[in-house]
């Protein structure tokens, strides 16, 4: 089945809501208008239960089919959060809060899944309960992970879930997947190089310990960790972004410089060798010119695998609406904290064509409206066809 007509006949709802989000975007877990937003459009909707404050500002919404034979218990999840960007968009909507913008599309996959909810409420036509989850804090703050902490899951008895993300660059309401790991893993790391009484002047180096030249080493050795310690056949990336040290004077050698990055790999195993030898390389290398390092090791978000038969279902329903998946889509290095959830649950997460825009995360990026329909369409497709009624 192509696009729902219903849902071609909200377009220009559907597309209203998703313009105001935009104009008012909110960061983190400080969504307490979108939140409030969100929850008069599902009042207004008509479903079943409304719930607030799951994962501190997310929501969580009910609708219950005709019938209820199956047991089956569908969550769906759009997130709500917006970047703290400057945006250059041009767009005749812009955002009316300085220095925040929607420049990842969450505001579209939010409307998008009100939509699907104004479809599914209407006509119900599925035997068993959708789950509407509308999440906080996606861009780094874990709240799919809040949410689930929360016992969302458990709580609504969540049996298999569902996500899906804009994709730049890709043609408009297309869509892509791919078992097993779709996105990246995401830590970060901090290393303090320091010494003791040994900072001194740039005149004698001999009578001090250089933390910049360490710390240089320390960066150069690192990349020994993908190029001579990863499977070439494996994705890892590291990326030392920060050197800074306590000294603001050309002729002074610092008594401390400290580095900041990040590791990203689709693997797990990767994910644990890749902190064990950051670790070894700084404290040794420290070591070696009589300094010492410190290691602080943030974990972020899981890697985002795929279930296997969810992902082939998750296929069959957007090639219902949109003909043509790609279903080995090449995986991106990204983190998404919907993996939170598919540790979880059963499910997949999927990826649905944005058109010609910039790539998220840029002050020029546009979400594109005639995406909705496509979008709003799969969620449906999910639910009437896994929840048929008899």
């Amino acid at each position: 089945m192509p696009i729902r007509n219903r849902l071609a006949e909200l377009h220009p709802e559907i597309t209203a809501w998703r313009r105001h989000l935009h104009q008012n975007p909110e960061l983190m877990y400080e969504l307490h208008e979108t939140a409030s937003f969100v929850i008069d459009r599902l009042k207004e909707i008509g479903v079943d239960e409304i719930t607030p404050g799951i994962g501190k500002t997310g929501v969580v919404a009910v609708i219950k089919g005709k019938t209820d034979t199956s047991g089956r218990v569908i969550g769906l999840r759009a997130d709500m959060d917006a970047l703290p960007i400057h945006e250059a968009s041009g767009v005749d909507y812009p955002s009316k809060t300085p220095g925040v913008m929607h420049a990842c599309g969450h505001d579209g996959h939010t409307s998008m899944l009100l939509g699907a909810a104004k479809y599914l409420a209407e006509t119900r036509n599925f035997d068993g309960t959708a789950v509407l989850i509308f999440q906080p804090a996606e861009e780094g703050g874990a709240g799919g992970k809040a949410m689930c902490d929360d016992g969302m899951m458990d709580r609504w008895g969540i049996q298999e879930v569902y996500g899906l993300h804009n994709m730049p660059g890709f043609p408009t309401g297309k869509f892509a997947i791919r078992p097993g790991a779709l996105m990246a893993s995401s830590d970060e790391f901090e290393i303090t190089v320091t010494v003791t009484g040994k900072g001194g002047h740039a005149a004698a180096p001999h009578e001090a310990i250089d933390t910049m030249l360490v710390a240089a080493q320390i960066v150069v050795s690192l990349q020994s960790v993908v190029s001579r310690k990863v499977d070439p056949i494996k994705r890892v990336v590291l990326t030392v972004g920060t050197f800074n040290t306590d000294s603001s004077a050309s002729n002074v050698i610092a008594h401390k410089a400290v580095l900041e990055g990040t590791v990203r790999t689709l693997d797990a195993e990767c994910r644990a060798m890749a902190e064990a030898r950051v670790r070894a390389i700084a404290e040794h290398t420290a070591a070696a010119y009589g300094a010492t390092a410190e290691i602080v090791w943030t974990p972020g978000y899981p890697v985002t695998v795929n279930h296997e038969d969810h992902t082939v279902f998750a296929a069959e329903a957007a090639r219902a609406v949109a003909g043509d998946v790609i279903e080995d889509v090449d995986p991106i290095l990204p983190s998404e904290d919907f993996s939170y959830m598919l540790e979880e649950r059963p499910g997949a997460f999927i990826f649905m064509g944005n058109g010609d825009t910039a790539m998220c995360h840029h002050p020029a990026y546009v979400f594109d409206d005639e995406a909705i329909p496509a979008g709003s369409s799969w969620f449906v497709e999910l639910v009437e066809r896994r929840m048929k009624v008899a």
